[in-house]
């Protein structure tokens, strides 16, 4: 429901229709009225058949059905700006599970962050309906662009300090005395960032623990480094 809402109050010109369960008519009457406005289809629908839609039983009781979200090509003349708002950019580079994409966006709107880049690359997950889901409304509030990274961190290291993220190796995620903004490079979980992606970053950080288990899942340690990094007296 919360992604529906969001995408409701962010764009709702991208709405095409809207399924709902008929236990819900009270909560979607607003959108229901929104769209009668522009005389688009709405319609209660029976669970098994809404599951058929959203193809999943995990759709809160509304679908809406909503055209493509298209994905920015990073311009390195309009990023050569970005850091002028002093918050932080979020890089992904081959994150594949769309499901930690959605939790990474759900993060990133929750901390205010407004722009997510994503790597020009196979393995990198591109928003998806359970990407969408599972983001609970977060990728409305964020801006995706696609983009080379080769070509894309050097210009950003222009404005930003590049911190890329590996496994052991690092220092813990803090402010030091350039005052220059974060850009955040997250790898994936299973092979990290790649060694010439490392290379271009400005500095590398990790997030110390028990030793107990090896590592956090990628969308934990995203959440983590998202609040180290812009929390109270840090921002940026």
């Amino acid at each position: 429901m919360a992604a529906v809402r969001a995408l409701f109050a962010q764009e709702p010109d991208r709405v095409e229709r809207l399924f709902f369960d008929p236990g819900l008519e009270r909560e979607v009457h607003p959108l229901c009225q929104a769209l009668a406005r522009v005389r688009k289809p709405f319609r209660r629908v029976a669970p098994a058949e809404l599951a058929r839609i959203a193809g999943t039983v995990l759709h809160g009781g509304v679908v809406a059905v909503a055209a493509p979200r298209p994905l920015r090509e990073f311009d390195p003349a309009d990023a050569a700006g970005w850091a002028r708002d002093g918050r932080l950019v979020l890089v992904l580079d081959g994150i594949g599970n769309p499901h930690n994409l959605g939790a990474i966006a759900r993060s990133a709107a929750f901390f205010g962050i407004e722009r997510l880049v994503l790597a020009d690359r196979p393995e990198q997950a591109l928003p998806s309906d359970a990407s969408y889901r599972i983001a609970e409304g977060g990728l409305e509030h964020l801006t995706l662009y696609r983009a080379r990274l080769a070509m894309a961190l050097p210009v950003l290291k222009r404005g930003y300090r590049v911190l890329g993220t590996a496994l052991g190796r690092g220092e813990p995620p803090r402010n030091g005395p350039d005052e220059r903004p974060a850009a955040l490079v997250l790898g994936n979980e299973e092979t990290g960032l790649a060694r010439a992606t490392l290379a271009l970053c400005d500095g590398i950080v990790t997030i110390p623990g028990s030793g107990r288990v090896q590592s956090l899942n990628v969308a934990a340690a995203a959440a983590i480094l998202l609040y180290a990094l812009t929390g109270p007296g840090k921002r940026g």
